[in-house]
């Protein structure tokens, strides 16, 4: 259990990055979404663009950030030998794709659809290079087991962002109304969504001084033998990156070209990207999880008792994620003023897109048993197979129900490799998961997302009420069955008393 608690610790703080990082971004919502109306499509905008950096970053990583752990903890080589050779191949061919993209941005810029905005191509190209780099001090950071400074350099990021945003969306408009010499050398107000992509481009610049310590005192060192081993292991981690960020982004990517209609498009596309933001609560689970899990899985490998830790681990996510989907749920009324009211005809998509994450967090523990093994080829064959589901669904479904078809698509999707990975791991590297009591918290949160959807009413309060006592109900059944109170410290001072 000492393993356990260490996970549960480092999720505590990863996770407390993660949602103070993703609450305050959440912030940015409210604002786009008021300052870029539903019409206007330029949240459309956004949503599209970052999909597209979302993909490349996959792409600019190329899985050295998982091989690192895997070489690192192999113990065959000097530590920093292996960070080094990372740091010089990620480095090499981030520094590559910015001169790419700046010397090409022009016919990039065409072929995306923003013709005369090639500005928002080199701005973006150097975020996602500048991503692509840092993901190797933060997972050296992760390897080091140092997630306070993980989350402290993260939240660095976040509040200039945001603070950027609000001078360019709030302060710069007013002073431009109200005070126009003081700002019209250099804002204007017809630039719109592009203030959006220089915030982020210079919080991303401005969070490289914090990984000074962790990027001089040694010396660098390429291991071409070790980048060659590096490149055979992390190759099907690249594909199955991408598959799988495709799985999540690919919908908003081509969603514009599968409507007759730009301009609609655009709009649908922000209206189904501003409802998901409710829906992140469970990706920010997923996420804090992961940053704790995976360095503790490669660390954990060699102990006897692994393959049970791994099935605690699992029923455990699948408890605090299913909480956290039945809390959003329960608190939709309140959660949806994140967004704009011109956005809330979206909101249906909530729980099918926090069920698709669900999915893609017990995929996430699932796909440890092929990494283990070295056989990431698996993990290869299950992402194209749901890349290949979520694209044919999408190509036939958005012309019919348009951004609902997105929702549907990425569910079944990811349902369905999460199953497959389930089986063949099984056969592959059997673990002996708690199906009887997984199954159990799986079914009453389906009864209590019913009752809730089929108690709805038109008064705020009695909605709340609502959400709140069956929140409560699968709080007892948790604490009953698998936390007991007499279990909990400082609580368990209380019984005994």
């Amino acid at each position: 259990m000492a393993g356990l608690k260490s996970l549960a610790k480092d999720t505590a703080i990863y996770g407390l990055s993660s949602i103070i990082g993703r609450f305050l971004n959440y912030l940015l919502v409210p604002l786009y979404t008021v300052k870029l109306s539903a019409a206007s499509g330029g949240y459309g905008v956004i949503t599209n663009i970052y999909a597209i950096t979302a993909l490349l970053l996959i792409i600019l990583t190329y899985g050295m950030e998982t091989g690192f752990f895997r070489f690192i903890n192999k113990g065959d080589k000097e530590p920093m030998t292996v960070y080094s050779t990372t740091l010089i191949s990620v480095g090499t061919t981030s520094a590559l794709f910015i001169l790419l993209c700046v010397l090409f941005r022009t016919p990039i810029s065409d072929v995306l659809g923003y013709a005369g905005h090639e500005d928002y191509i080199t701005m973006m190209a150097t975020v996602v290079a500048l991503d692509a780099f840092q993901c190797i001090p933060f997972a050296y950071l992760r390897y080091k087991k140092r997630p306070i400074k993980f989350a402290f350099v993260k939240l660095m990021f976040i509040i200039p962002n945001i603070l950027l945003n609000l001078f360019f969306f709030v302060w710069c408009p007013w002073l431009s109304q109200h005070y126009p010499d003081t700002v019209s050398w250099f804002y204007d107000p017809s630039y719109g969504v592009g203030y959006a992509f220089l915030a982020n481009l210079i919080s991303t610049a401005g969070q490289m001084i914090y990984f000074i310590p962790e990027l001089t005192g040694f010396k660098y060192r390429f291991d071409a033998r070790l980048w060659k081993d590096m490149i055979k292991y992390s190759m099907p981690i690249l594909v199955l990156g991408i598959v799988g960020v495709l799985n999540h982004t690919v919908d908003k990517i081509i969603f514009p070209y599968l409507l007759d209609d730009r301009a609609y498009a655009e709009t649908q596309l922000g209206i189904y990207g501003a409802a998901s933001k409710v829906a992140m609560v469970m990706a920010m689970f997923t996420q804090a999880f992961r940053y704790a899990y995976e360095p503790f899985v490669f660390g954990k490998n060699k102990d006897k008792d692994n393959k049970v830790v791994y099935a605690n681990a699992m029923k455990f996510f699948i408890i605090f994620g299913l909480l956290a989907f039945l809390a959003v749920i329960c608190y939709l009324d309140l959660l949806k003023f994140i967004i704009a009211p011109d956005y809330w005809e979206g909101l249906r998509v909530v729980p099918i897109v926090m069920a698709s994450e669900l999915f893609v967090g017990i995929y996430f523990n699932l796909s440890f048993w092929y990494k283990l093994i070295d056989q990431t080829k698996w993990g290869a064959y299950f992402s194209i197979i749901g890349f290949t589901i979520v694209i044919v669904l999408n190509i036939v479904l958005v012309p019919r129900i348009g951004y609902m078809a997105c929702a549907w698509s990425s569910f079944i999707g990811y349902f369905i490799i999460m199953l497959l990975s389930y089986f063949v791991g099984q056969v592959k590297y059997p673990i002996n998961y708690d199906l009887k009591g997984i199954f159990s918290y799986l079914v009453l949160a389906a009864v209590l997302y019913i009752i809730k959807e089929y108690t709805e009413t038109d008064s705020l309060v009695v909605n709340l009420l609502v959400g709140t006592l069956l929140l409560i109900l699968f709080v007892i059944y948790i604490v009953k069955r698998d936390f007991p109170l007499k279990n909990i410290p400082v609580i368990n001072r209380f019984i005994k008393k």
